[in-house]
């Protein structure tokens, strides 16, 4: 039996309503994580009060940086570098209006969202295998969303060439870093620029019911991405675009 105590205070304290039904898929989607992740790594943390702190609530703490107004409309969501689904499964739970894409670029990952979402009943979300350095160039999803995160262990300039060609002009990239990341994210000043985009927020605090620092980097489309971008052969991993 989960005990939620910590998940609730958490919840409350980002002023989040939640129903039974919604912990009950949180539970569901738990089960399912840890059972997968025997013969599979999803994640190193396993313990279910580590994971309401450090997966569901830390995911759902991006309402810190989203007004209520935005928060409820039906928003085109995509999730880059996803992983075992953070932050984009709780998002969807707790925000069930919003369409969300799920990208990953390990198959087996993506194997096992596609049959965690079909389990907890959520509608409006695709999981798709690839390359966001690929995917990012194709007219399908250039451009076609309204808000893109991230909890990539990704630098940002690395982050934002991969991530903003995906969001549409007026959207937003949301990037899940540390509390310290102020010079990172600094030194991704010219690729947020070359990107079409404008450092709009740093909105810190601490993750509720944790001592664990949070920073959400959100970055405005201001512009339409140059269309040589996001580069391919791995260059926005592997030279990013660094300066002001």
């Amino acid at each position: 039996m989960c005990d939620d105590t910590v998940l609730k205070q958490g919840l409350d304290e980002l002023m989040l309503d939640y129903t039974d039904e919604q912990l009950s898929k949180l539970h569901t989607y738990y089960e399912r994580m840890v059972e997968v992740n025997k013969v599979m790594n999803l994640t190193a943390i396993t313990e279910y009060e580590e994971v309401c702190v450090k997966h569901w609530l830390d995911s759902v703490s991006l309402v810190k940086a989203l007004l209520p107004k935005e928060l409820n409309k039906p928003l085109r969501v995509i999730d880059v570098g996803t992983g075992a689904g953070f932050p984009g499964v709780p998002l969807k739970i707790f925000f069930p209006q919003w369409k969300i894409m799920l990208l990953d670029s390990l198959g087996k990952r993506v194997k096992f969202l596609e049959q965690v979402t079909t389990e907890l009943g959520l509608t409006d979300v695709t999981c798709i295998h690839g390359r966001a350095e690929e995917l990012g160039r194709q007219p399908d999803y250039r451009e076609k969303y309204d808000l893109c995160v991230s909890r990539a262990v990704t630098k940002m300039a690395s982050l934002t060439e991969l991530c903003l060609p995906f969001v549409a002009v007026g959207g937003a990239l949301i990037a899940y870093k540390s509390a310290d990341s102020d010079a990172e994210i600094n030194e991704a000043a010219k690729a947020i620029r070359l990107m079409g985009g404008t450092i709009e927020n740093r909105e810190k605090f601490t993750v509720p019911c944790s001592d664990y620092g949070r920073c959400l980097a959100v970055v405005r489309k201001t512009a339409s991405t140059d269309r040589k971008y996001p580069r391919g052969g791995g260059k926005p991993m592997n030279a990013p675009i660094l300066g002001a």
